[in-house]
């Protein structure tokens, strides 16, 4: 009896189509993660879509009321509806949260690369500065920095950047130091090679696989950040609908209705606890290692 293989149904496909995502959404705590920034990023993009509402109008009657068949979540204390603003607070978490990221990705890969392949007094001038910008913890640096700018969207996002900026620049900078004594990069400096072809060639690619890792894991943080510099009343300024925001508004008024407070912290939760999830899955699949390591 001559046996037939069974096709793979479309799910089992798509995995064996993107190996690494596939092997994200085979691990339980990997899919609920991949699942959650899904829905984060559905509510990004389709926001208008998801609510009646806008994020601005007003209701003064029906001010602080619970969930309802109106307000799917409640109003706030303007009577602003909470579903409508959590969602297109989405919009300022994610549009903070990557542009500050990628500045400190790409300033803290460029700062390390040179601290790094060049040595002598450059690295000492970068490490310097390294550890004078590390020394202070990152609110007490966003606090001083805001204070002198002012609160905006542009400067949350360039003060997050800064603040991130030497961690990403001491990883790449170590990760520069191990790479450059590697028999390939000998290789082609006995070739002739220049600096630049073997900084950008053979360096780079292989020192920016665990960044780009690194910095999926740092989206949360700096979610959470923004949060609570919007709730200290540096972040964004009202009535734009960051989450931070609407805890702030909520707790001045949680004696009256405690929704606005606790729909904002439980999707903050669950966005931060997603991404993390993701994040983490991704490293321990592109990175055995750490995986055993997290076990033992």
């Amino acid at each position: 009896m001559q046996y037939v293989a069974r096709p793979a149904n479309r799910y089992q496909q798509f995995l064996n189509r993107i190996p690494v995502l596939g092997d994200v959404l085979r691990r339980p705590l990997g899919a609920l993660g991949f699942v959650i920034v899904l829905a984060f990023i559905v509510m990004v993009i389709f926001a208008p879509l998801l609510t009646p509402y806008s994020y601005e109008e007003q209701d003064i009657p029906s001010m602080l009321q619970g969930p309802s068949q109106a307000h799917w979540l409640g109003t706030d204390h303007l009577g602003r509806d909470l579903w409508a603003r959590i969602v297109f607070g989405a919009r300022i978490a994610l549009g903070v949260a990557v542009p500050a990221v990628g500045i400190a990705l790409v300033g803290g890969v460029s700062l390390g690369l040179l601290a790094g392949y060049l040595g002598g007094l450059v690295d000492d001038v970068a490490l310097v500065i390294f550890d004078s910008l590390q020394a202070f913890p990152a609110v007490i640096l966003a606090l001083a920095i805001l204070a002198l700018l002012g609160s905006s969207l542009r400067n949350v996002i360039i003060v997050i950047g800064l603040a991130w900026t030497p961690g990403y620049a001491r990883i790449t900078r170590a990760q520069v130091l191990s790479a450059r004594q590697e028999p390939y990069v000998e290789v082609e400096r006995s070739l002739g090679a220049n600096q630049t072809r073997i900084l950008f060639r053979h360096i780079l690619p292989n020192v920016v696989a665990p960044l780009l890792i690194l910095a999926a894991m740092d989206l949360p943080v700096v979610i959470t950040f923004e949060a609570g510099l919007s709730f200290l009343g540096l972040g964004v300024r009202p009535p734009t609908p960051s989450w931070g925001v609407i805890l702030s508004d909520g707790f001045n008024f949680i004696r009256h209705s405690p929704w606005p407070i606790t729909w904002a912290g439980l999707t903050l939760i669950i966005v931060t606890l997603g991404f993390t999830l993701f994040g983490e899955t991704l490293r321990d699949v592109l990175d055995p290692r750490l995986s055993g390591s997290r076990g033992a």
